[in-house]
């Protein structure tokens, strides 16, 4: 299934079974503000799913950061690491 496919799926739309099989946890498909943070420095992104294990979200800034660092939602903080890259969505899991 292209990139596409999966980008276009409505609201509450299955993932594809190859994809979720990889995940231990559903993730549901969200639009909220967030921040990575690290050290005294904080890149805003947008948070497009999460879940109790990981995130998925978007960052508008070329801008490098580490590979681990917290994710800021809400009020809640989330130690993370990337799990995948693609242009300027990252996958996140959470330790």
């Amino acid at each position: 299934m292209a990139e596409d496919d999966i980008n276009s799926a409505p609201i509450g739309a299955q993932w594809p079974a190859a994809i979720s099989d990889r995940r231990a946890a559903r993730r549901r498909r969200i639009l909220k503000s967030g921040a990575i943070e690290f050290g005294s420095e904080a890149i805003p992104c947008t948070v497009r799913s999460l879940s109790a294990d990981g995130a998925g979200i978007e960052v508008n800034s070329p801008l490098w950061f580490p590979d681990r660092f917290v994710l800021a939602v809400e009020g809640e903080r989330r130690s993370s690491r990337i799990v995948w890259k693609k242009g300027q969505r990252l996958g996140l899991a959470f330790d």
